[in-house]
């Protein structure tokens, strides 16, 4: 927006804002690198929804861009006919969730459109499930996820429980552009609404059909029943919406000696004990840690705010300390249990299928074919392992079986399209239980997977670049990164070279070109030799750039090797000139 300084005092004067936003904007009147930050562009309703800074101006989140957003997203549920069937809203514990979420309500209601809005915050997985419990249009999920504290946002969801996917997210961004002034945001008092029948609050029976439906996925409920006796599990919601369900949960499989982390057990979106409240960081743990010695516990796991990631520490007895896991690690514990599990019992389709991401770890090919499973591989976000979902259920082709992605991710069933973080605690409880039943420990269960397939590790570097001047960077490193012919990486060979944007895959020893078959995106991928890869791509909601690789080795110290080899390789090809 080049005219920010123009929209910055339209902010100060017009009618149109309220006295508090124009107190907040006359405090930085003198600032202007902070203005310009706040009004050079607006705040991008982007293809996940909205996520920004809370703040006054364009490019923040705040009453006026959720209510602009809302206001788009009724327009397009209105000229798709389907305002009857209702919109469910949820929320996280950040500093204006609860606001946000029954402003959103009360929009929708103003233009006729039925909301269920959850009596306090939940997590993100139960929304999805209840858009499909209760056969809703939409759903809006308001959370960050595991994002700073400043920081809120705007998911959107439709009626197949998974966030939205091209072409419905191009045609609601549309009608977000086209709402110009924020004085087109329609708004109904609460009281009219609930008058109307328009405003509506689930309360626990929600919760009750959610949790009924992930205990029945427990495979050995027996197993966890008896093994639950003794296990130790620290739990950490990190402040978030986590156990607003898991203790109930944990307790009714069987796990008894469950200690959630009492200073991180209150909702609060100050984050006061975590400086990210992110479970892919180890930092977030230290409290979870601290009390997992003191206990004795066998696993300590952690949600992030809207509880859809699951981090995990586990005991290795052999030496007494606690093993990080990657979300790639996590997720294929569970799903080698899982399918192994329903392979021993009958149960394992024929049909299954399992998806993962491409940017996750190429372990998950080598389960998939030993037990015989369609694997899919999908852009990063989990709304396009739901968009595959929905493909499958309307075809019948194939049977969902497990999904997840690298970003601590998971889902265990076909009754939600996100990833669930609530399930994944549920399902390594489970599994912790088995490896009791066993004389194993989750690390010895992990170490069996990598002796069975090989020692494949994963690694992620993320560059940052704040601001305008940053955003510009990472545009001119992907650009720079995708023109360069690159036949070599830690002196691996090239076999394919994929640019996912331009549906361009090159096979570097033939020269032969073809289609990459992937949605339009801003992603590159080098296929290496020796089971390694490289991708590189801009993250969707943060100042970034990242850089995934994954490498295989025949033990843990040479996969460790090859992996820092290859991290630091890849690093000079994207920031080097």
């Amino acid at each position: 927006m080049e005219n920010y300084l123009k929209e910055y005092q339209r902010w100060c004067e017009s009618d149109e804002f309220d006295n508090e936003t124009k107190e907040e904007l006359l405090k930085i009147k003198d600032d202007k690198k902070e203005i310009e930050d706040r009004f050079y562009k607006e705040l991008e309703f982007g293809t996940a929804g909205l996520r920004g800074v809370i703040g006054a101006g364009t490019n923040r989140m705040n009453k006026y861009t959720v209510g602009k957003a809302t206001q788009g997203l009724a327009n397009y549920i209105l000229s798709q006919g389907t305002q009857d069937k209702g919109v469910v809203i949820s929320y996280d514990s950040r500093k204006m969730s609860k606001e946000f979420s029954e402003q959103t309500a009360l929009i929708l209601n103003a233009n006729g459109i039925k909301t269920y809005l959850f009596e306090n915050l939940r997590p993100v997985p139960e929304l999805s499930f209840t858009v499909r419990e209760l056969g809703c249009t939409a759903g809006v999920m308001i959370t960050a996820s595991h994002n700073p504290p400043k920081y809120n946002g705007y998911k959107v969801y439709w009626d197949d429980g998974a966030q939205i996917v091209n072409p419905r997210d191009m045609d609601i961004i549309e009608d977000v552009k086209k709402v110009k002034n924020y004085s087109e945001i329609k708004m109904i008092t609460r009281k009219e609404a609930e008058e109307k029948g328009l405003f509506n609050i689930l309360k626990t029976e929600i919760d009750d059909k959610y949790l009924s439906k992930l205990e029945s996925l427990v495979l050995n409920p027996e197993i966890v029943k008896k093994y639950g006796e003794i296990l130790k599990v620290v739990y950490t919601p990190l402040h978030g919406t986590g156990n607003t369900v898991v203790e109930k949960l944990l307790n009714k499989i069987g796990i008894k000696n469950l200690f959630v982390v009492p200073e991180q057990k209150d909702p609060d979106g100050n984050f006061p004990t975590v400086d990210y409240p992110n479970p892919e960081d180890p930092k977030a743990f230290k409290l979870a840690l601290e009390l997992a010695k003191k206990v004795d516990a066998d696993v300590v796991l952690a949600t992030d705010p809207d509880a859809d990631r699951l981090g995990v520490f586990a005991k290795d007895s052999k030496t007494g300390n606690y093993m990080n896991y990657t979300g790639n690690m996590s997720a294929l514990l569970i799903a080698e249990y899982r399918i192994s599990q329903m392979k021993e019992k009958g149960i394992l389709p024929n049909n299954g299928m399992f998806i993962k991401t491409i940017v996750s770890s190429n372990l998950a090919d080598a389960i998939a074919k030993n037990y015989n499973l369609d694997l899919y591989e999908v852009l990063t976000g989990f709304k396009n392992i739901g968009a595959v979902m929905k493909k499958a259920e309307e075809t019948g082709k194939n049977t969902y079986v497990f999904g997840f992605e690298e970003s601590y991710g998971c889902l265990i069933g076909d009754y939600a399209r996100d990833k669930d973080g609530i399930s994944a605690v549920m399902a390594l409880c489970e599994v912790a239980c088995y490896g009791k039943s066993k004389n194993k420990t989750l690390w010895d269960m992990m170490i069996d997977i990598y002796e069975k397939y090989g020692y494949y590790k994963e690694g992620l570097v993320s560059i940052v670049r704040e601001g305008v001047q940053g955003a510009k960077e990472i545009q001119d490193m992907m650009t720079r990164t995708r023109n360069k012919d690159v036949r070599e990486i830690a002196g691996l060979k090239v076999l394919k070279f994929k640019d996912v944007e331009k549906d361009y895959v090159k096979d570097m020893q033939t020269g032969e070109i073809s289609k990459t078959g992937l949605p339009k995106s801003n992603v590159l991928y080098y296929e290496l030799e020796n089971n390694s890869w490289c991708c590189v791509r801009p993250s969707g909601t943060e100042p970034k750039i990242k850089l995934y690789m994954g490498v295989k080795g025949k033990e843990e110290n040479e996969a460790v090797e090859k992996l820092d080899i290859l991290k630091e390789a890849m690093v000079k090809v994207v920031t080097e000139a």
